[in-house]
């Protein structure tokens, strides 16, 4: 996907928080409001609005964003998107976090929903609730996992921007040379496994699969869809520990399969990069990964089939990681604009453009019915598998502790990936980190 840089979100992207950012967010809450681009209250002379948007988008995403937004100056004369500042989404939340500290932050921010919960708790970060609710917005038609990752207390505290989740892509003629049969919706991890061991070839130097293995939350997200397959959740019922101490141990169990059988290649740089280039050179059979990747194994000419992730009972689980346009508090002629400007970007419309331009999913029922995505759907082989998912996918807590648990578990999810820990230690070591995270007075 080129919408955003690979590195939490996609998944694949986001970025753990740092410490002190929350300290930071929490005292932003005292810093000057007002204080972006233009005239203090953002009208100029010509009574034109003009908001500050910090896209976080490259490549392609950011050519399809500034055709957009040219459109919108087109059927919004009194509004103007100034796309300048701001940094590549990897970094955003360090940028908005000095933003709010200074007083000198955005309109609108493309914002990871893993960071969504934290950026949140300053009080400039524009509450949507009635505006979602009383506007015309497609907010009813969005994903359920798009609306659920936005919300925090009941509140809604963003739009969502762009949604994914997590297939397997499998490569046919591995596939065809070892014998090994094509899998079906509704396999097993145990085939999985099973499967990925048959199809390593360590002479000829190719892995049954990949895993990152830096312990970011590329790491981590791929494994909550095991821990709620065998039932488990991220956070107790309690709030105060965390919700897999034991499925934690069978899904890593899975990991310690796959490591045992030297099937596994574990990319150790961030950003999935070398676990996607040995995939696209013919030496990986199997690659857990989101639509972003599909382009690039259509350019690469690589035949290759989409299956829905395995499971353990036969239930199909995956996980969306929805991100956001987060919009700030710069009084309210540029409050309303930004919101006008994010409503309008997720309509339908425009998002099918977004969609099939940028390589994203389609944010609701709406942008997946219209003619623009269908067309491209057909055109793209394996795109509706993912398409298909995102009705009952689930997604990540947005929880102020959520960070601190990736961390915990990612190191875990490492240690057994790399062979130094049983996935029983493991778990118990990022109990101990993540339940303290969680008994923080927030």
């Amino acid at each position: 996907m080129t919408a955003v840089p690979r590195g939490p979100g996609a998944p694949t992207r986001r970025t753990v928080l740092r410490t002190g950012t929350a300290a930071a967010l929490a005292a932003a809450g005292g810093a000057a409001t007002g204080c972006g681009p233009g005239a203090a209250d953002g009208v100029g002379a010509d009574g034109k609005v003009t908001i500050q948007v910090w896209h976080g988008q490259t490549d392609t995403a950011l050519t399809v964003i500034k055709r957009l937004v040219a459109a919108f100056h087109r059927t919004h004369p009194g509004i103007r998107v100034d796309l300048g500042g701001g940094v590549l989404a990897d970094a955003m939340l360090q940028k908005v976090t000095a933003a709010l500290a200074s007083g000198a932050y955005p309109d609108v921010a493309f914002v990871f929903g893993s960071d969504l919960a934290s950026v949140a708790r300053s009080p400039q970060v524009v509450d949507l609730t009635s505006y979602v609710r009383n506007r015309p917005t497609p907010w009813a038609s969005y994903w359920p996992s798009a609306r659920e990752a936005v919300t925090i207390n009941g509140r809604v505290r963003a739009m969502p921007a762009v949604v994914d989740c997590l297939a397997v892509v499998c490569n046919k003629k591995l596939f065809a040379e070892a014998g090994v049969e094509l899998p079906e919706p509704g396999w097993s991890w145990a085939e999985f496994t099973d499967v990925a061991r048959r199809l390593t070839d360590p002479g000829k130097g190719r892995f049954g699969t990949g895993w990152p293995g830096t312990g970011d939350e590329d790491t981590v997200w791929r494994l909550w869809p095991l821990i709620w397959g065998l039932g488990g959740d991220v956070i107790a019922e309690d709030g105060k520990h965390i919700g897999f101490a034991d499925e934690g141990v069978r899904a890593l169990e899975v990991v310690r399969d796959l490591v045992r059988a030297g099937s596994v290649y574990v990319d150790p740089k961030p950003g999935s990069e070398q676990m996607y280039k040995v995939f696209l050179s013919g030496r990986m059979a199997m690659v857990p990964t989101g639509p972003w990747e599909l382009p690039d194994i259509t350019q690469a000419k690589l035949d290759h089939h989409v299956v829905p992730l395995p499971t353990f009972d036969g239930d199909p689980v995956t996980i969306s990681g929805p991100d956001t346009w987060t919009v700030f508090d710069n009084g309210e002629a540029r409050a309303e604009a930004a919101r006008t400007f994010v409503s309008w970007l997720t309509h339908p419309t425009q998002d099918s453009r977004w969609d099939v331009q940028a390589g994203s999913l389609p944010l609701s029922r709406g942008s997946e019915d219209s003619r623009a995505w269908r067309e491209h759907a057909t055109r793209t082989p394996g795109l509706p598998v993912f398409t298909r998912a995102l009705p009952s996918a689930r997604v990540r807590p947005v929880h102020p502790a959520y960070p601190r648990i990736s961390q915990a578990l990612g190191e875990a999810v490492v240690s057994v990936l790399l062979d130094r820990s049983s996935p029983r230690a493991a778990l118990r070591a990022c109990a101990e980190d993540a339940n303290a995270a969680l008994l923080i007075p927030r």
